[in-house]
């Protein structure tokens, strides 16, 4: 069984790398590839059916709680979008020179990404970017930085990114430790890609829209308050979730309630015809459903790797043959790419208890910062690149071309960083 359960996942994910080559798109891959797995755990695996039912209602709760907050946050930024309301920032962005935007763009969803989360900055500054920028391979490698400013911001707070926010959760880093430590690290897996595109960017003139020519039938005041009454209910997730302790997409579906309500409010004396434009109806309708299933896919195709424990004991082979811990945590994150983070950092908080590694060991910092930021490595390891894949059309083969070698080096250079502070702290 495990053969074929690997064969079929390595398959699958061919299939998606190769989506342009072999002319599939890359959802229909992933979802025959999560029921293909899950179909040979329940047909040859030694676990009973309803254990097999257990272990995939156990994990679709996971899967749901991402797949509607990534639901809830495409369709607020759409309702945003439609209601023109992100011209109150890109009407502020004078610079017509493309790296000082990179620049501009970059530091923005670094520090966005630690207040919200990773997920939400990529696609609202994804958005963004599409509003001021034409269609370009620049601003796809735009979009490709925005992944790595997100996932880099989201390291180093503990509600910027799920892992990190999973290893809070469990104790074993608190809130003002990984801040304090990843911090710097993180800015520099940040910095360190913004340098070298910086240098090696180039860049063609009129990529820029004419924002004076973009026409708009919404007024002023509409415009500007679908875009604070948005962005507040954004900033309100984290404050939600820790307030009630409830998920965040919880609280990522009462903020698109209250969005839905005041887009209603505001054209309610309009006709059926020109409402229909600006309602959140017509905003679930423009939303990339087909990235939301390819991400559906994915992730319950992992989920089977975690539920025959094929991920824990990988966690468990890259322990007896590296041997060395920073060198498996460093590991851990070049693999989160492949395969998600997540049960990787949960079979690893298995693997080390709390009684050998305490609250803030290096341990458990230096894998929220590699859990947080590996995944820039690929397009499809982490949920802020698999929403941007959506939104822009970016297939893996050019992200790995193109973004890769910018996101590896960022990585390498934040991880030696961590190393380097500990060792001189210590």
């Amino acid at each position: 069984m495990t053969l074929l359960l690997v064969s079929v996942f390595v398959i699958g994910y061919l299939a998606i790398t190769l989506e342009h080559s072999i002319h599939i798109n890359k959802t229909a891959s992933a979802l025959l590839t999560g029921v293909l797995c899950w179909s040979i755990y329940a047909l040859m695996g030694t676990d009973t059916a309803h254990q097999v039912s257990e272990h995939l209602s156990h994990h679709l709760g996971d899967i749901a709680e991402i797949v509607f907050f990534l639901l809830g946050a495409m369709t607020i930024v759409e309702l945003i979008d439609a209601h023109d309301g992100f011209s109150v920032i890109t009407n502020r962005i004078k610079t017509q020179n493309i790296k000082q935007l990179m620049w501009i763009i970059a530091i923005l969803t670094f520090f966005m990404s630690a207040i919200l989360d990773n997920l939400t900055t990529a696609i609202v500054m994804a958005s963004l970017l599409r509003k001021i920028m034409h269609a370009s391979d620049t601003r796809k490698i735009m979009v490709g930085l925005v992944v790595i400013a997100a996932n880099a911001g989201g390291a180093w707070s503990p509600l910027g990114d799920v892992t990190t926010t999973m290893l809070w959760i469990g104790t074993q880093v608190s809130a003002t430790g990984v801040m304090s430590q990843l911090i710097l690290p993180s800015l520099v897996s940040m910095i360190v890609p913004l340098i070298y595109l910086t240098f090696t960017l180039k860049t063609k003139s009129n990529l820029f829209l004419n924002k004076s020519g973009v026409s708009s039938s919404v007024s002023v005041s509409s415009r500007n308050t679908m875009f604070v009454v948005g962005l507040g209910v954004l900033l309100f997730v984290p404050v939600f979730k820790t307030v009630t302790h409830l998920p965040p997409y919880m609280g990522m579906l009462l903020g698109l309630g209250i969005v839905w309500l005041v887009s209603e409010i505001i054209h309610k004396d309009k006709d059926e015809e020109t409402k229909s434009k600006y309602s959140a109806v017509h905003a679930l309708r423009k939303i990339d459903t087909s990235s939301i299933l390819f991400f559906l896919g994915i992730l319950v195709a992992i989920a089977a790797l975690e539920s025959t424990e094929l991920l824990h004991h990988f966690a468990e082979g890259m322990n007896k043959t590296l041997g060395n811990q920073d060198l498996i945590v460093f590991v851990i994150g070049v693999a989160s790419s492949i395969i998600d983070n997540v049960p990787l950092v949960a079979a690893s908080m298995g693997m080390y208890d709390l009684a050998t590694y305490p609250t803030d060991s290096k341990l458990w910092e230096f894998m929220a910062y590699c859990a947080g930021t590996g995944g820039s490595l690929l397009i499809i390891g982490s949920a802020a690149g698999v929403a941007v894949m959506g939104m822009e059309k970016i297939d893996f083969v050019w992200y790995f071309k193109k973004i890769t070698f910018v996101a590896l080096i960022g990585y390498v250079a934040g991880a030696a960083t961590y190393l380097a502070l500990y060792n001189f702290m210590h």
